[in-house]
């Protein structure tokens, strides 16, 4: 049976004074486990040391925010996996909507990264998800296959295996506006289907997260899903007592 996973994606939020705050509640709440729940906090590059050393010795996994598909050399202003090794990071963000949109990251540099990740040990979680024009256009389950297929092809199937995937879509991140249970159902096991096409036990086996405004209030009926595995949760992840209100309800 999967485990549940619950990650925070921080964002570009926060100062070291919020930062200490907000690892230290979430170490007294979560810091000896909830039952069945793996629970991943991805702050800002600056902050991993300082989290790293807070979360030291809890239940709380350290995941970063993004990484270079170089390992090492002259990319200014880029994070290697090695150096996230070095920081205790086991997890990281890949693909995520706003690297897409943002900052012009392709297909091909989503699956880069995935494989630099795994050729470093570290688990991706790889973000997949259409925005609103392509939903309303009747794409969306294509849009997703797309980006999914990609990586397949790539990485290979076996290195799905070692990996997180979370259905993000584009159109309800910070919007307040939350895919229904029925819409995120209707996706995850979409995506479980692609791969069960390529190796059923791996489609089986892999966590799928839904990200896209989970909050404290919907957090229950999405993860009562049979294909959703948990969340990768943006801005209620920077509240401590949403957070864990969110990662006790999936248990």
């Amino acid at each position: 049976m999967r485990r549940a996973l619950v990650a925070g994606n921080w964002k570009m939020n926060g100062s070291r004074s919020d930062i200490g705050e907000l690892i230290s509640s979430l170490v007294a709440e979560l810091g000896d486990g909830v039952n069945g729940v793996d629970i991943v906090v991805c702050p800002p590059f600056p902050y991993l040391n300082q989290v790293a050393d807070a979360a030291h010795g809890s239940e709380l996994v350290l995941g970063a925010q993004n990484l270079s598909e170089y390992s090492s050399g002259a990319y200014t202003g880029e994070v290697s996996a090695s150096m996230l090794q070095d920081f205790r990071v086991r997890y990281v963000i890949v693909g995520h909507s706003e690297r897409r949109s943002l900052f012009a990251e392709s297909n091909q540099q989503a699956a880069s990264k995935f494989v630099a990740a795994r050729e470093a040990g570290l688990t991706p979680i790889l973000c997949v998800g259409e925005t609103g024009e392509q939903r309303s256009a009747g794409q969306a389950l294509q849009v997703v296959a797309d980006q999914i297929d990609f990586v397949v092809g790539v990485a290979g199937i076996a290195a799905m295996a070692e990996a997180v995937i979370a259905y993000e879509p584009v159109w309800a991140i910070g919007s307040g506006e939350s895919a229904t249970s029925q819409q995120a159902q209707e996706m995850h096991a979409h995506i479980r289907g692609l791969l069960a096409a390529h190796d059923e036990d791996v489609a089986a086996a892999v966590q799928i997260l839904y990200g896209g405004s989970v909050s404290a209030a919907n957090a229950e009926e999405l993860f009562a899903c049979p294909d959703i595995d948990g969340g990768l949760v943006g801005g209620a992840s920077l509240d401590a007592q949403s957070f864990i209100r969110i990662c006790k309800s999936v248990s």
